[in-house]
C-alpha cells in the first residue's frame, strides 16, 4: 500500500503543479492586425474585429471593435463613431445572415479580447440601429 500511496501522491502532486503552472500563464492579448481607416478627427484608427455571432437587444446585432491608441476618456469620439458606422461597417453588413438589426461600434484604446474586464482601458461603446440604408444612432 505504501507504493499506492506514494504513487497517488505523486499523481495528485503533478497534478496540482500542473494545474498551478496553467493559472500562472495570461491568457494572449487580442492583437491589433487590421488595417488603418480614416476618420473625421484624423486619429489613428485600427479595426480589431468583428462579431456577429450574438444577438443584441434588438435581435442580430454585428459589433465591429477598433484599437485607437492614445483615446482618452474625456474625448468625445461620436463624429469618428458615427462615421465608421456609415462609411465601414453598413456596407460589409451586406449578405450577413441573419441581417444585423443593430450595429454596435466599439472603439479601445489598446486590444482587449472580446467579453472580458479591462479596467486599465479606455472603452467607448455607440449602438446604431439600420434605418432605410442608414446608421441612426441610439442611446444605450
Amino acid at each position: 500500500m505504501k507504493i499506492a500511496s506514494r504513487l497517488a501522491l505523486a499523481t495528485a502532486a503533478s497534478l496540482l503543479l500542473a494545474a498551478g503552472a496553467c493559472e500562472e500563464q495570461s491568457a494572449p492579448e487580442a492583437e491589433v492586425t487590421g488595417e488603418a481607416i480614416a476618420v473625421p478627427s484624423g486619429r489613428a484608427v485600427h479595426v480589431l474585429d468583428v462579431i456577429t455571432d450574438l444577438q443584441g437587444p434588438s435581435g442580430a446585432t454585428a459589433r465591429f471593435r477598433f484599437v485607437v491608441p492614445g483615446l482618452k476618456a474625456e474625448e468625445d469620439a461620436s463624429a469618428d463613431m458615427e462615421a465608421l458606422c456609415t462609411s465601414y461597417a453598413l456596407p460589409r453588413t451586406d449578405g450577413m445572415v441573419p441581417p444585423p438589426q443593430q450595429i454596435v461600434i466599439v472603439f479601445a484604446d489598446q486590444p482587449v479580447p472580446f467579453g472580458e474586464q479591462a479596467p486599465d482601458a479606455v472603452q467607448f461603446f455607440e449602438a446604431f440601429s439600420l434605418q432605410d440604408g442608414a446608421c441612426i444612432w441610439e442611446m444605450f
